[in-house]
């Protein structure tokens, strides 16, 4: 058979494995204590680290599971071809190498043949193809979102799969490599249909811990797997992983102090967070976002469609306050791109973040023709709505900073803060002038961008149409190395940035409470994978 040649990505083993999805809110379930449970529902002598939670588990299928605790109970058990690195950058997990043919049209994956399922059978080429096949022919999850130039994939060798694509995708492999959680087919071909196997009992898993006991509401208990070759010592320190589900992060924090918990799985609120700072017996770990927070202006409306309103709008804002304020000091500057400093290998250093100058935007808004006819201090027919969803309560509480600025700079801003399903809905139907939320994963710029910026981009709620931009996303898209990638896709934040057609304001930087006993986590980015990862929790140790 033939082998691809062409571009290849040869990196260092390194352990662990991560596949996330973006986590619904789950019931409020009690208090795991409640009703004579009890302290831990393991042995006294086990190497034990309890973690809480507040989302309980929705469903334990890795392929479309919905909340936190589904993704955090099986990516314990169901490894990623691919991880993250602490720069953002995908590196190996079972995969070990992979690469594109000259042409883009075949993609390869080489994966390491020492890994196998807790019931003796390896993880092979064929559980790859196996769960992509499912993925793409019953559109499971949000990898189904992601593999638009796949078309099959064969399993060349126990530990080589080949991909072929309709068209070349630079994207594909690190974004199937990484979001895709392999599955094996001995147990989840065993229905008619991959996506309603329920997965609830007699679990097997290829990862460092597989599922024993279940409480719905309560508890979920993992064991070690005791051939797990990704951890430095062939198997977790630990013997036990137990997530214990609480009804707040408040009774999570009386928990971990109390010594009932050895970690808060969710993030802390940045209150909270300064709380438990001042507390030696527990430790804080802090990482980024791998996505922003920002404000996209309606282009289909006017004046919206002006740059120099857009313009003015962005600098009427006082970023760092934000940060301060709201935050806590708990978010970086995004300088105003798109390409955010977490991303090391794609970031633009020659961005500026929008200077906070009322003086400027009543400066353009005058060029531009506007008036105070009132004599109150705001320029005549710019009153715009911003729409935000009320439950965040970060944004809630920057939107109204954003209101009160943006009064200095003579523009008045209407305040819209709906109810969760009447926020999407207006956002995905267009319906506002100001849209102010936050992305929590944009990874893959890419493939990420299309979605944001393309004239029919599924979240490209600005309404962007930028002949240039779709030059250089097609070009993005189809390169196959990141060096061929850069150079487009910087272009394409510069543009962004100038156009103001989305004004990023933040990268948010998540705390995470664990006892001051434990050490080893090895911390990723994002608000899910954080330190509740396999590489981490294989490695963490107590004493």
């Amino acid at each position: 058979m033939r082998r691809a040649g062409g571009v290849r990505r040869r990196l260092g083993l390194l352990t662990g494995a991560g596949a996330v999805v973006l986590a619904l809110a789950g019931c409020v379930p009690s208090n795991p204590d409640a009703a004579g449970s009890g302290g831990t529902a393991t042995p006294t002598d086990a190497r034990t680290l309890r973690i809480g939670t507040t989302a309980d588990v929705v469903n334990f299928n890795p392929l479309v599971g919905n909340s936190r605790t589904d993704t955090w109970v099986t990516n314990l058990m169901y490894p990623a071809m691919m991880t993250l690195d602490d720069a953002g950058q995908k590196v190996p997990a079972v995969a070990t190498e992979w690469g594109y043919s000259e042409d883009g049209l075949t993609a390869w994956v080489e994966l390491r043949g020492d890994v196998t399922w807790t019931d003796g059978q390896p993880l092979d080429a064929q559980d790859v193809v196996f769960t992509i096949d499912a993925i793409k022919r019953e559109e499971l999850g949000t990898v189904a979102g992601m593999i638009g130039a796949y078309e099959r994939a064969e399993a060349v060798t126990p530990t080589r799969v080949e991909f072929t694509l309709g068209r070349p995708d630079g994207a594909f492999l690190s974004s199937v490599g990484f979001w895709m959680p392999i599955v094996p087919e001995h147990v989840f071909g065993r229905g008619e249909a991959v996506g309603q196997f329920a997965n609830d009992a007699d679990w097997v898993s290829a990862g460092p811990f597989v599922l024993r006991e279940v409480q719905r509401g309560q508890r979920y208990v993992l064991d070690a797997v005791q051939n797990y070759p990704l951890a430095d010592a062939g198997r977790p320190w630990l013997d036990q992983v137990e997530f214990r589900v609480y009804p707040d992060v408040n009774t999570e924090v009386l928990a971990l102090r109390s010594g009932e918990l050895d970690m808060i799985a969710n993030a802390l609120p940045p209150a909270v967070a300064r709380d438990l700072a001042a507390d030696r017996s527990v430790q804080l770990i802090t990482v980024p976002s791998l996505g922003w927070a920002h404000m996209q202006y309606n282009m289909r409306r006017p004046p919206l469609d002006r740059l120099e309103v857009r313009q003015a709008l962005a600098h009427a804002v006082d970023y760092e306050a934000i940060r301060q304020v709201v935050l806590g000091g708990n978010a970086i500057s995004a300088n105003s791109g798109v390409l955010t400093p977490v991303f090391e290998q794609w970031a633009d250093g020659s961005l500026r973040e929008y200077a906070y100058d009322p003086a400027l935007s009543r400066r353009l808004l005058a060029g531009a023709g506007f008036t105070d006819g009132n004599g109150d201090g705001l320029y005549d027919d710019l009153s715009l709505e911003m729409i935000y969803d009320q439950a965040d309560p970060m944004i809630s509480t920057w939107a109204e900073l954003v209101r009160d600025q943006s009064r200095e700079a003579g523009i008045d801003i209407r305040l819209a803060g709906l109810e969760r399903n009447t926020y999407v809905a207006r956002s995905n139907s267009r319906d506002f002038d100001i849209y102010a939320g936050s992305w929590a994963v944009i990874d893959e710029p890419q493939s990420n961008f299309t979605l944001l910026f393309a004239p029919d981009g599924f979240i490209n709620y600005a309404g962007v149409d930028d002949q240039r931009l779709n030059e250089l996303m097609a070009q993005a898209s189809a390169a196959l190395t990141v060096e061929a990638a850069r150079e487009p896709l910087q272009e394409i934040s510069r543009i962004v940035h100038d156009q103001v057609y989305d004004n990023v304001m933040y990268v948010e930087r998540f705390n995470f409470a664990v006892s001051a006993d434990w050490t080893g986590f090895v911390p990723k980015p994002s608000e899910l994978l954080s330190i509740v990862n396999p590489q981490s929790l294989a490695r963490a140790t107590a004493g």
